[in-house]
């Protein structure tokens, strides 16, 4: 018997969008200041703002209270699931 794996990566998995440059740009805060401010290099910033890194949780939490907004606010999320109002519940 064999197996075969497949390793699904974060782009195959969850697809997030991020407000966090609108905000940046509406405060006159750079992608250094706000990588200082939470604690990370700036090519995170970058990378999140591209949408091609999908931050921790706390990093969120991080950014959002330094940018004065929620985290849904900030990141726009797309799993290609539906809405929650969408979706269907079946009962018996």
């Amino acid at each position: 018997m064999s197996y075969r794996f497949r390793f699904w990566t974060t782009w195959e998995c969850l697809f997030v969008q991020t407000r966090i440059k609108e905000y940046r740009t509406r405060f006159s805060i750079t992608q250094d200041d706000l990588a200082k401010r939470v604690g990370v290099r700036r090519e995170t910033i970058v990378f999140l703002e591209q949408g091609k890194y999908n931050p921790s949780l706390r990093l969120a939490h991080d950014i959002a209270i330094v940018l004065n907004a929620r985290i849904d606010d900030l990141f726009l999320f797309d799993d290609g699931q539906p809405e929650p109002e969408d979706r269907v519940v079946l009962v018996d």
